[in-house]
């Protein structure tokens, strides 16, 4: 049996996305990301539209597993484009917020504790109750650095070697929460660690300004 991925209509962004290359690992602390990410990010313009469709419902509504309606502490949970669902060894799905102003990892204060635990309980209620995978057999996480900045958690099978959930990227919801309930602005002090290409222009930032 064979596994394949198409990607249609695949622009050059795409094509440098599978080629192996060269990769660096960055160690971002709180002033790298506002001196360096955070504006490198408000200065591209990466389209989240698909987001906001799923969202209302304009796109992929059959699709939805489960959904918490509250526009501050709820979220829609649906599969993900690389699980076609025939099997659960690599289960995967997606939990996105309905909050907007939320893009990731780094915007997360104890105000949005509801919210995370509305996603961590829900999710592994809506994917017991539709698939029989119990909680214990879930790697539930989000991404730093996310690859598009709406908030969003990932839920996949424990056995299932999942692309992004190496130690250097992912980050376990149960912890994020633990680390938030301790302190408010965690994610405001921390530094984090996450791994660029050698294409990718945030590197030439880093590079630039002396942080790698």
């Amino acid at each position: 049996e064979i596994k394949t991925t198409v990607v249609y209509p695949a622009t050059e962004k795409h094509l440098q996305k599978y080629l192996r290359q060269e990769v660096h690992l960055i160690r971002e602390t709180w002033e790298d990301y506002k001196n360096i990410t955070l504006p490198f990010i408000q200065s591209q313009s990466f389209s989240i539209q698909w987001v906001y469709n799923i969202l209302e419902k304009k796109a992929e509504a059959d699709r939805i597993i489960h959904e918490n309606p509250d526009p501050c502490n709820g979220f829609v949970l649906v599969p993900d484009f690389k699980w076609n669902q025939n099997q659960l060894d690599d289960l995967y799905l997606i939990a996105l917020v309905h909050r907007r102003e939320v893009k990731s990892l780094r915007d997360l204060t104890a105000e949005h504790l509801p919210l995370l635990r509305n996603i961590l309980q829900e999710g592994k209620e809506a994917i017991a109750k539709r698939f029989g995978v119990p909680g214990s057999q879930l790697r539930i996480y989000l991404h730093y650095r996310p690859s598009y900045y709406h908030l969003h958690v990932h839920f996949t099978a424990l056995g299932y070697d999942a692309p992004g959930s190496s130690v250097e990227r992912a980050h376990l919801l149960a912890d994020v929460i633990d680390n938030l309930a301790m302190d408010s602005m965690y994610y405001q002090k921390r530094a984090l660690s996450f791994a660029l290409r050698a294409d990718e222009l945030l590197l030439k930032k880093f590079q630039e300004a002396g942080r790698v």
